[in-house]
């Protein structure tokens, strides 16, 4: 069964690797769509991390629209994330360089 996204948000916690976020200063605010529709921000700072829900409280540094479940598939490996965006199914605003990395910055994999 896939993790849900309040699953995959608290795991997230957890699973920055400190040493790819040093450097590191981003608000990152989802978009769900979907069956899990929502929004959610992930602060990245002095490499630690801190999730909520909602907006973020500060303008984030990108932004990543996307329904629940292509997410999942994103996070898990079953679609590839630039794919995902040139298909149109994953929207990203703000600083786009940043999109790529933030799948490195977490150990999301079982």
């Amino acid at each position: 069964m896939s993790p849900t996204i309040v699953e995959i948000m608290q795991k997230m916690l957890g699973a920055l690797e400190t040493e790819k976020a040093k450097g590191v200063d981003a608000v990152v605010h989802f978009e769900f769509t979907g069956a899990e529709a929502g929004e959610w921000y992930a602060v990245i700072r002095d490499a630690k991390c801190t999730i909520g829900q909602g907006m973020p409280k500060s303008r984030p540094t990108i932004s990543l629209t996307v329904d629940s479940s292509d997410f999942v598939h994103v996070l898990t490996g079953e679609m590839d994330g630039p794919q995902a965006v040139m298909d149109g199914k994953l929207k990203v605003g703000g600083d786009i360089m940043l999109a790529p990395k933030l799948l490195k910055l977490f150990r999301l994999k079982s």
